[in-house]
């Protein structure tokens, strides 16, 4: 596999790290082949596990931001981003007509991690995972994009208020477009535009994260 001259790991069982690797779709057209779907059961709850023991012993932060931060950071778009990075994706079997997507990525880096943990024991895998990640959590990288929650924890330690005003709705009923802006403490701090006044607040909370030292 290609993916084992990108990481340091020897591995002892390679039938683990196959099926790691083996949508459902090949399995169907060859059924020798086990698919990864139990792996990546085991594979989340371990992914899970060592991103909560990362966040509580080295961050010191409280339950909900905790939370938030794992939800992020085990989502589907964290764990294909992940698989990107590592390669997977030219290891990745799968059934004619198939497409290897972002759901598929994320679920084969799931089921490789339960793989690394089998062979190689917790202590391994935690490694392999916290090299991966621990960058992206260093870097401030919100997989779910949920500015908007960022913000608020932002400005709570100043005991700032938060206030988002739509200040201008365009186009069709089919294809609308949102402008709002964002106050704190009643200073205009971020404009956003989206398809959503959802969108259109994210995208302001998100213009108001980038000037961040001017809001504390």
């Amino acid at each position: 596999m290609k993916v084992f001259k990108k990481i340091d790991i020897n591995p002892t069982n390679m039938n683990l790290y196959t099926a790691a690797v083996t949508h459902s779709s090949f399995t169907n057209e060859n059924p020798s082949y086990p698919d990864y779907e139990r792996l990546e059961f085991l594979g989340d709850a371990v992914l899970e596990v060592i991103i909560s023991e990362y966040l509580y012993k080295e961050r010191h932060l409280e339950e909900g931001t905790m939370t938030r931060m794992r939800a992020s950071f085990v989502c589907e778009e964290a764990c294909a981003t992940y698989a990107r990075e590592l390669g997977l994706e030219a290891d990745i079997k799968v059934g004619s007509g198939e497409e290897i997507n972002n759901t598929i990525l994320a679920d084969v880096f799931e089921a490789f991690t339960a793989a690394i943990y089998l062979d190689q024991g917790f202590d391994i895998v935690r490694e392999f995972i916290l090299d991966i990640i621990v960058p992206y959590i260093d870097n401030d990288v919100d997989f779910l994009h949920d500015y908007k929650s960022k913000l608020q924890e932002l400005v709570q330690t100043e005991k700032k208020s938060v206030v988002y005003e739509i200040i201008k709705e365009e186009g069709p009923a089919h294809n609308k477009k949102f402008t709002s802006i964002v106050k704190v403490d009643g200073i205009k701090m971020g404009t956003g535009v989206g398809s959503s006044k959802k969108e259109s607040e994210q995208e302001a909370a998100k213009d108001a994260l980038s000037k961040r030292a001017e809001i504390k």
